[in-house]
């Protein structure tokens, strides 16, 4: 009975893991990346739509990324996207192409970054807390309502605990592979 419970909390957790990772993505490490901002929301044609779905991402160099918007007329409204967006970089127009320019990464730089994972890396695991003890209050649930036994609570509290900790190491491996990243630039 609290197997349904334990294999939502996993499919939940699983998902705010995959955003965690998403969100790290976008953190550029002095390298230009298309992650950067394949994502990054455009207003194209009234509606808001990822880069990606507007435009030819590509990485020529190792510091430059190139944006082919697939209709020209979207350029402007791809330039705005990306001075509005949190990556600090100005794009340069070449009237066809969109060029963003990423300057090497200074110590100062650096270290700020690595807050930012701190602080990213913290905020998933509070909401990975949040998710298990809300699967535990309807475990503790069940077990007073007489749907489960108290052995099965004890087994779900079990289960519930060694999920938390593989989230966790997940989200610590994550953040150190970024953290890693960031020092070898």
């Amino acid at each position: 009975m609290y197997q349904k419970i334990v294999d939502q909390l996993e499919s939940e957790m699983t998902d705010i893991v995959s955003q965690f990772d998403d969100q790290l993505k976008s953190i550029h490490a002095g390298r230009a990346s298309t992650a950067i901002i394949e994502d990054i929301k455009v207003t194209s044609y009234g509606t808001n739509l990822p880069l990606k779905q507007i435009a030819t991402i590509s990485v020529p160099e190792s510091n430059v990324i190139l944006i082919s918007p697939w209709d020209i007329s979207q350029k402007d409204s791809v330039i705005t996207a990306i001075k509005t967006s949190d990556i600090n970089v100005n794009p340069s127009d070449d009237g066809k192409n969109i060029r963003l320019f990423f300057p090497p990464m200074s110590e100062e730089r650096r270290e700020e970054l690595k807050k930012i994972v701190k602080i990213k890396s913290e905020e998933a695991r509070v909401v990975l807390r949040n998710l298990r003890e809300d699967g535990w209050k309807q475990v503790q649930k069940m077990e007073k309502d007489k749907t489960i036994t108290e052995d099965d609570k004890y087994e779900a509290e079990k289960i519930l605990n060694k999920q938390i900790a593989k989230f966790n190491e997940e989200v610590e491996t994550i953040s150190e592979k970024k953290n890693n990243q960031l020092d070898n630039i």
